[in-house]
Parts: structure tokens; C-alpha cells; sequence
């Protein structure tokens, strides 16, 4: 099968998730090839996991002065600080039955690429179950997953760079946690692709990750189809965007 390859993109938080559930709707109809893609967040942006609640985990008075975007996933996990240009983005969005069916073995599987393409750039990278990569005993990628429909999500970031004050200064964390300390045993377990290896650039790295991804792949450049982008246009306003979603599970 051939698979649909979109290229860098930067979108407000909430046309990103829209972007990805369009996209998995139309893999699920046989409307769309499956796809993999690369974004970015503008502005810079939380997103929480489907099962948590805005209010218990963002400072929402601190985001709005930092004009940072809050969106919630469909995916699980935690909240997550996406620097505008601290990380880059990916989507793979296919059918069941082209990844591994045991949850674990799946995100390896996906996870993989993302090892590959670190270690092309010098960097030692291993896959740590059961979604992240580590680097030099760091974590420096993370990714969550669903599954609908016979269609698989999987979406993760990985660390081009890290600010781990502001994503304390954004997040509803316990104030006596978040100590100079705190935040420094924080930035002992964290790392980037930066702290790994100055020389590499932002545009290496997404050719790198392009590379490893599409290893192996029958694979064609893509868009958007104009049905996906009508659907990511309504997702963004109805769904993404509105405060019973974001505000919490519904």
C-alpha cells in the first residue's frame, strides 16, 4: 500500500488535533491513503490528554499572558508543552492492520524510526517502553496513541530544544514542587536534540526523521484533500476549540 507523506506544516493547536482526526475519519472511510506528516505549533501550544481536565492541569491565567494555545488530545497521556520551535511534530494515521497489533510492540515498531533517525544524526538513542526515546539516559521523545474504527493514531514530539521553566511556569504543578531545585532534577532527566548535538539544525533533523520514516515504504508526496480540510475546519471550531471539550472529559 502507498503510503501519503505530508510535509512540514505549522497550525494553531486546535487544527492540528482536527488535522489528525480528519485524517484518521478519511484512512477509516478508504477515502485517504494512510499518512504520516510533520507540524509544528503556532502559537506554541499545551495539549492534555483525552482523559484529563484543563482546569486541574494548566495555570490558565499564565497562559493567556504567554498567548500559549491549550487544546485537548484524543490520545492519552499527560499534558505536554510544545514549543513553537523547540520540537517537531508527527502524525502516522493507518490502517491496523500495516502496525503491529499488541499496543507495545506498536509504538516500538513506530518509535523505531524516530531511534533511527537520532542515531543517523550521531545521537545514541534507544526506545524506553512504553512510548518514549531516551538519550543519554534522558528523555528526548514521547508518544500517545489510539485506536478507532480498525485505524491507528499514534502522535508524538520530539525535542529539538527544551524549556523546561516555562512549561513549570504554564502547568498547574504543585507550588512547593516547583522549586530552583525541582526544576533542575527536571532538566537532569530531559534532554534535546540541541544538548545531544549542536551541529544539527532544525531542517536536518526533519530530513532525518523523514528518512527513517519512510524507509521501506512505497510513499508519494501529499496534501490535505479538500475533504479533509473542510472536516479539520469543522473539528477545529465544534470540537477543538470549544470549552466543553477543553475544559474536560466529555
Amino acid at each position: 500500500m502507498k503510503w501519503r507523506f505530508i510535509s512540514f506544516s505549522e497550525n494553531a493547536a486546535a487544527m492540528n488535533m482536527a488535522i489528525d482526526e480528519s485524517i484518521m475519519e478519511h484512512v477509516r472511510s478508504g477515502k485517504s491513503a494512510p499518512t504520516i506528516r510533520f507540524y509544528s505549533w503556532q502559537p506554541s501550544a499545551i495539549t492534555l490528554g483525552t482523559f484529563q481536565c484543563r482546569g486541574d492541569e494548566v495555570d490558565m491565567e499564565a497562559v493567556q499572558h504567554a498567548g500559549v494555545d491549550v487544546v485537548r488530545r484524543i490520545t492519552g497521556g499527560g499534558a505536554v508543552y510544545h514549543d513553537r520551535f523547540g520540537e517537531i511534530t508527527y502524525s502516522i494515521i493507518a490502517p491496523e492492520s500495516l502496525i503491529a497489533k499488541e499496543i507495545l510492540r506498536s509504538y516500538e515498531e513506530i518509535c523505531s524510526c524516530i531511534v533511527s533517525a537520532l542515531q543517523s544524526l550521531g545521537i545514541t538513542a534507544v526506545f524506553k517502553p512504553i512510548n518514549d526515546i531516551i538519550a543519554d539516559m534522558k528523555k528526548i521523545s514521547g508518544s500517545a496513541q489510539t485506536r478507532r474504527g480498525g485505524v491507528l493514531l499514534q502522535h508524538g514530539t520530539i525535542l529539538f530544544d527544551v524549556d523546561v521553566d516555562t512549561m513549570f511556569s504554564l502547568l498547574k504543578v504543585d507550588k512547593v514542587k516547583v522549586s530552583d531545585k525541582f526544576v533542575q532534577s527536571v532538566k537532569k532527566v530531559v534532554t534535546s536534540v540541541r544538548q545531544q548535538n549542536s551541529l544539527v539544525s532544525r531542517d536536518q533533523l526533519m530530513d532525518a526523521l523523514m528518512t527513517a520514516f519512510l524507509r521501506e515504504k512505497s510513499w508519494e508526496n501529499g496534501a490535505l484533500s479538500e475533504s479533509e480540510l473542510a472536516g479539520a475546519k469543522v473539528l477545529s471550531l465544534e470540537k477543538y476549540s470549544s470549552e466543553a471539550w477543553n475544559n474536560c472529559r466529555v
